[in-house]
């Protein structure tokens, strides 16, 4: 009989952090749930460690290191669990995280994914991500970060479950389509998000759920080159994507703006050329990746316009 949720981490070179993420899993109160590890080309030993410490683990192994997006993709299409819980290898979960999780997903058939509030591990009083934000500016945003746990103690809606520590209904990918490889990493989780928006669906915290997280535990320091290369590229691939026509149009101050801002941030951090070499990839992925535009019809058009009021909200949010 197929477990209720399937737990699935991906991994790459993550063998230092693996061992406290999995012995948190196994004091879960809830235990309808199997664990799937996808390594993404480690060679750190993640694999033979985790054989070694921790049987119940299934571990799916890839050749190379294929980004977030596609191991991610490769777990939830291994299993036939009624809900994923994705999880990133550098975090701790509480006893109570899939229980209350699952609770939502339950309770709220509307709910596409429940993110758990992540604390930082090593000032666990501040928040690390307690759901994500999109706005008209064109950028992703997570208004809790560094704010104090006190502060996030409601169930809130979001724009985006951040997928570091989220669950998701698993058949509403069916529905919506995969997480898009074509980022390889980072804002794949806004974009999963927000176009299950787009089909209706809702995304929400869930302040009982909580997990400590180590953060940038893969790419280094909150910004380098590697990160705001990747960002800006798939910042510009996201609006394509998930946006008509006429709401580019309308936005385009603002993204333009956006862009300038961001730039001119990256610049006195010494990392404007990974910005605009970010850009000119973002370019090259609309050309690559024109069928994977989401299809407007009468649902996603009217969805797109309540999302829209909620971009211009979002860029008071922001700028607070």
């Amino acid at each position: 009989m197929m477990e209720t949720v399937a737990v699935i981490i991906p991994n790459y070179n993550g063998q230092k952090y693996l061992g406290d993420c999995l012995k948190s899993l196994r004091k879960q109160s809830f235990q309808d749930f199997k664990v799937i590890m996808v390594d993404n080309g480690s060679s750190d030993g993640s694999i033979s460690v985790v054989k070694r410490d921790f049987p119940e683990v299934q571990i799916i192994g890839l050749s190379d290191n294929t980004g977030f997006a596609n191991a991610v993709n490769v777990g939830i299409k291994e299993t036939g669990a009624k809900y994923v819980f994705l999880l990133n290898n550098d975090t701790v979960c509480e006893e109570g995280v899939i229980e209350a999780l699952v609770k939502v997903l339950d309770k709220k058939k509307s709910v596409f994914s429940v993110q758990a509030k992540m604390l930082q591990i090593k000032e666990p009083h501040l928040i690390d991500d307690a759901g994500d934000y999109y706005c008209a500016l064109g950028w992703a945003f997570a208004p809790s970060k560094d704010k104090d746990n006190s502060r996030y103690s409601r169930r809130i809606n979001v724009t985006s479950a951040c997928a570091g520590a989220a669950m998701y209904r698993r058949e509403v990918f069916e529905e919506i389509g995969y997480f898009d490889e074509a980022h390889f990493c980072y804002l794949e989780d806004v974009d999963v998000g927000y176009r299950a928006r787009l089909y209706g669906y809702d995304n929400v915290m869930e302040p009982g759920a909580i997990v400590y997280h180590v953060g940038s535990g893969s790419s280094g320091s909150r910004h380098n080159a590697f990160k705001v290369e990747l960002t800006a590229a798939n910042n510009l691939y996201f609006i394509y994507k998930n946006m008509n026509a006429l709401q580019i149009i309308i936005n385009l101050p603002l993204f333009l703006a956006g862009v300038i801002i961001k730039h001119i941030f990256y610049v006195r951090k010494g990392l404007g050329k990974a910005h605009l070499r970010g850009l000119s990839k973002g370019f090259s992925k609309i050309i690559t990746n024109s069928d994977k535009r989401v299809r407007f019809g009468g649902r996603q058009i009217v969805n797109s316009l309540w999302l829209q009021l909620e971009l211009w909200a979002n860029c008071v949010r922001r700028l607070q």
